[in-house]
């Protein structure tokens, strides 16, 4: 029996140390591994990119055309490399612009070829200013065409500016209109018995709407109707312009849908033909050939001498590659995102980070203006005034302080804008939204249902306000309110002195309203319409400096940051997002708390200046 013991003993102890000896040389050449990659890394060097004379350059963009790149973990790049699995790639407008711009009068380039059908995601005015690139490119007596399998919105928009569109025989113009639709769950809070408090002034103050109704109030959908209404005539207009043909063929190839389909034989294909959105049906080898016949064919069997958009990139020098040189320069700091209220995560405007660059830009002799390019709907009311400080510090230095209008600039990003000496927007913009607003929920109803009970004693009647499971104390919700309608007064004030216009006109217009961007001209909220290139020119030209001088302002990293990005270990170790394959139903619950993520960050007064408008409103 001892020995059966002993047998058994021995016998599993083998098995522990063979697993164990196993696990530790696992580990070790898993470590060899991410050594080696690393090195490979710091090692690996691209061959010099050689433009062959008359050859295509190949814009094809997978992933996003973003104001500013989010870190990237380069161990994830080196892996993706290996593996073959593309990334999800960003890339920087301003690069794209400047280097189609830069094509155009290179001599070795003859042709652009514009395939978008990997672009997830660009906002209309980042599309329209890569089409007027595109649009000098062909000033310069050069040919554009576009092709794809299938065309999103977002993807045909920016296809239209082409000379030629090419399709494939299988693919589709998925043309829609613009829309506004949202969750509301009122009833669903009612359910659950949470008390949502709510406090704001303004009619068209809509953000918190989700939380106290079933739908959207007829406010609301006015409001959003004009400022749909005129996005979309504006896309119409682009699109019958770069097509040569009626605006009413672009609404009637969406709005005569099953008619249009049915003359084509259920074709998709050759529908988009029949309408004019398209000059030809080509397969991926045809268009090959016919681009061989263009710029000649390539030493590869079967394709066409052609050069990469990201390789053509390495030879030329964009704004964002530049750095202090010691000459005059404009400043150019991008702010994108929900305001939040001091630091900040990846993807939001925290009001001392953002206050950093803009005190580097004025204590930096050699930058002369700054040009803030805004990508926001706001967030706190507090942060938005503690960047706008900054700004005026800035002005106050004899600085002067342009704003530059992404895709929105509206409610807390419109309190930060309101006071530069120049405002440029792009006719797509949405901006306004002046108002306040401030929410709390309390859970105190929802607990009582399952048995649980908050109770105590304390000082003053406000001992336990903010309690989230206490009833929320009816003195603080008329001094929240009272706090509220000031902040309101305040914001009308701010517009009214940056903006030139009286009160009385700023409140006919504020309420919450959004506008876009061509109608906030003619209000008075921006000076302009154009790019940011068109506001670094103007900031330029306000200091009397060359107006090509132009770099990025960034915040200054840590040898210890750059150790650990160097190493692939920025992602886990700043805090970065993780990016992994989500269901349509995390999709919904991540997209709802992106858009709220400023309200969990927190105000120190509780007040909000912000514009929640969905996706769903995107080209794409």
């Amino acid at each position: 029996m001892k020995n059966i013991f002993y047998f058994i003993f021995a016998f599993f102890r083998f098995i522990w140390k063979f697993l164990t000896t196993g696990a530790a040389v696992l580990s070790t050449l898993i470590l060899l591994a991410f050594i080696a990659l690393i090195a490979a890394s710091f090692f690996q060097r691209r061959p010099p990119t050689v433009i062959p004379d008359n050859s295509a350059l190949v814009f094809a963009p997978r992933g996003s055309i973003v104001e500013k790149k989010s870190p990237l973990d380069p161990v994830s790049r080196m892996l993706s490399s290996m593996s073959g699995t593309p990334l999800h790639e960003e890339l920087l407008i301003g690069d794209v612009v400047e280097g189609i711009r830069a094509a155009g009068t290179d001599e070795r380039i003859k042709v652009l070829v514009v395939a978008p059908s990997h672009l997830e995601k660009a906002s209309l005015d980042q599309l329209r200013d890569i089409g007027h690139a595109i649009e000098e490119f062909k000033d310069n007596g050069k040919i554009v065409i576009a092709t794809g399998d299938n065309f999103s919105q977002g993807q045909y928009y920016l296809a239209s500016w082409a000379d030629e569109i090419y399709l494939n025989p299988m693919g589709m113009v998925n043309l829609h209109g613009f829309g506004v639709f949202r969750l509301y769950i009122a009833e669903l809070l009612n359910k659950l018995s949470v008390n949502f408090h709510i406090f704001k002034v303004g009619t068209f103050k809509s953000a918190l709407e989700p939380f106290i109704r079933n739908d959207m109030s007829p406010a609301a959908k006015e409001a959003n109707q004009l400022w749909l209404t005129s996005l979309w005539d504006s896309f119409c207009s682009d699109l019958a312009a770069n097509r040569g043909i009626p605006q009413r063929a672009i609404t009637q190839a969406v709005n005569k849908l099953a008619d249009n389909m049915h003359v084509a034989k259920g074709d998709s294909a050759q529908m988009a033909l029949n309408n004019g959105l398209v000059d030809g049906l080509k397969t991926r080898q045809e268009l090959r050939d016919y681009l061989g016949t263009l710029v000649g064919k390539s030493t590869k069997k079967g394709s066409f001498r052609q050069i990469n958009f990201s390789r053509y990139l390495d030879t030329i020098a964009t704004t964002s590659k530049q750095r202090d040189n010691g000459r005059d320069r404009v400043g150019i700091i991008v702010a994108q995102g929900n305001i939040i209220y001091g630091e900040a995560k990846v993807g939001q405007i925290g009001s001392d980070a953002l206050g950093r660059r803009i005190r580097l830009a004025r204590n930096d002799d050699n930058i002369k203006a700054l040009v803030l390019r805004v990508d926001s709907g706001g967030g706190s009311a507090f942060a938005s005034e503690l960047i706008r400080q900054e700004l005026l510090l800035t002005q106050k230095a004899g600085k002067p302080v342009v704003i530059s209008m992404g895709s929105m600039a509206a409610s807390g990003a419109y309190w930060i804008s309101a006071d530069a000496d120049k405002i440029f927007a792009a006719p797509t913009t949405l901006t306004g939204s002046i108002g306040i607003f401030g929410a709390m929920p309390t859970f105190e109803k929802s607990l009582a249902k399952i048995g649980v009970f908050s109770d105590g004693t304390g000082t003053t009647e406000l001992a336990g306000a903010g309690n989230p499971t206490r009833p929320f104390p009816e003195s603080l919700g008329r001094a929240i309110q009272s706090g509220v309608e000031q902040g309101y007064r305040r914001f009308i004030s701010i517009v009214a002195t940056g903006r030139k216009i009286e009160k009385k006109q700023v409140e006919k217009i504020a309420e919450g309203r959004v506008w876009d961007g061509a109608t906030a001209l003619k209000l008075g909220l921006v000076d302009e319409l154009g790019s940011l290139e068109d506001a670094v020119n103007a900031a330029a030209d306000l200091a009397g400096i060359p107006t090509a001088n132009a770099m990025y302002i960034f915040d200054a990293e840590t040898p210890a940051e750059l150790l650990l990005k160097s190493l692939g270990l920025a992602e886990a170790a700043l805090g970065l997002p993780k990016q992994p394959v989500l269901s349509i139903a995390d999709k919904i619950l991540q997209d709802v708390l992106v858009q709220y993520d400023f309200i969990t960050h927190g105000d120190p007064q509780n007040m909000y200046s912000h514009c929640m408008l969905p996706g769903s409103i995107s080209s794409f």
